[in-house]
């Protein structure tokens, strides 16, 4: 990463709301040619350090520098090398999608064909159709064609899948692959895991407007120094007191190879190097304690469980 092309520096950005610090002191570098994951819950303050950089929110500390341009002093030459999808966009809904690209498009000194801009979005079909008869997939991927108009160097995407359905999102995850393929820098905001595990070669996890790790997926989730998790409830739990929860995770927190005990919403989470050996001992202990063990099953580790490891809550807990 040291010899990649610097195309965002994001330095002590600051954004306060009177009392309330949204985001407080973040620093990332993003590198050119990468798709960057900001991922957290909602209110982590993943939008807000975006609009700083995209030069919407002026910074009340720290400055963000994009393509060598920075937004405080070069704002217009920021917005002539960057495309930005909001996370909610108003459009014109009586215009008809080739119109309003081609409006979109009348902005810039130079803009991007307008037909294969369409094809590359999957909207060639709908290109004489009104905003208003698009779906919320259809929606979005406009979105991100109004944000390619101008063929930007930096697209930033605000949490472009939020409220799609399972296709909508692997059809928009498809053209962020094949925008990064184009040599495109892409920031991506997010709260699904599984979004930023397939498309991010870099996730910044933020929460409470504060970095707490970057790394690749891949590494953060190694951080765990747990490869699998044992997932399972025991019958009656909702009746426990909190000594017995928390004697029960003493003593799983004893079996062989876990490196770590959770219980959240009633259910039991183990993490472990060893599956066979932990499951072995797992099952001896219930029979000795008398638990019931019901749903188990077992997965890998995800970026779900390392922000849990790191903020002890999940990443759609507010």
């Amino acid at each position: 990463m040291a010899q990649m092309e610097t195309m965002i520096k994001a330095s002590g950005l600051v954004k306060r709301y009177g009392d309330f610090t949204a985001v407080k002191g973040v620093n990332f570098e993003v590198y050119k040619g990468e798709v960057f994951g900001l991922l957290g819950p909602n209110g982590a303050g993943k939008t807000t350090t975006m609009e700083m950089i995209e030069g919407l929110r002026r910074p009340d500390d720290g400055y963000a520098v994009v393509a060598g341009y920075d937004t405080r002093k070069d704002l217009k030459k920021v917005k002539e090398v960057i495309g930005v999808q909001l996370q909610s966009t108003s459009l014109f809904d009586l215009l008809k999608v080739h119109e309003i690209v081609k409006m979109y498009a009348s902005f810039y000194p130079e803009s991007v064909p307008i037909d294969p801009l369409l094809e590359d979005m999957l909207l060639q079909e709908k290109r004489n159709d009104r905003v208003r008869n698009l779906s919320g997939g259809q929606k979005q991927r406009l979105a991100i064609a109004l944000a390619l108009v101008n063929d930007p160097q930096v697209i930033f995407l605000d949490e472009p899948t939020t409220g799609l359905d399972p296709q909508a999102r692997r059809t928009l995850w498809d053209i962020v692959l094949r925008l990064k393929e184009r040599g495109k820098t892409i920031v991506l905001s997010t709260h699904y895991m599984d979004e930023a595990h397939v498309l991010c070669d870099r996730i910044c996890l933020m929460d409470s407007g504060q970095v707490i790790a970057l790394d690749a997926p891949r590494n953060l989730v190694r951080s765990l120094q747990s490869e699998s998790a044992i997932e399972f409830r025991l019958e009656g739990t909702e009746e426990w007191e909190r000594e017995r929860l928390n004697l029960a995770l003493v003593l799983l927190g004893r079996v062989s190879e876990v490196k770590q005990a959770d219980y959240r919403n009633e259910l039991f989470v183990l993490y472990t190097d060893d599956l066979q050996t932990s499951l072995v001992e797992l099952i001896g202990l219930a029979s000795r304690e008398q638990w019931k063990v019901q749903d188990l099953q077992t997965r890998t580790a995800t970026l779900e469980d390392v922000f849990i490891h790191m903020t002890g809550r999940g990443l759609r807990e507010q």
